[in-house]
């Protein structure tokens, strides 16, 4: 589709809607909102800050690789909850 960016296919509604449920339980929690801030930051692609839309998120061929590598599907978004348990996890294991 002409001005739909390549890497948001229909599935942009749902890595929206996951941001946004994301976001809801982190700012009830603010352990959990410490450890998805530096899920973010740890996979942010490098020099973020000089791509549109200077946002400091992981580059879609990553993402993809990672949909499809966990989930079988490239355009796959993760539950909410695979999500957390992975941010815990990281802080966990990792010590961070």
């Amino acid at each position: 589709m002409e001005g739909k960016p390549q890497d948001w296919p229909e599935y942009k509604g749902s890595w929206v809607l996951l941001v946004l449920k994301l976001s809801l339980r982190a700012a009830s929690n603010p352990r959990l909102a410490v450890d998805l801030l530096r899920l973010v930051w740890a996979f942010r692609r490098p020099r973020w800050f000089l791509v549109p839309p200077f946002l400091p998120v992981p580059p879609a061929e990553y993402r993809r690789w990672r949909m499809y590598t966990a989930y079988g599907d490239d355009r796959a978004v993760p539950p909410i909850e695979d999500v957390i348990r992975f941010a815990r996890w990281r802080r966990e294991v990792m010590h961070l």
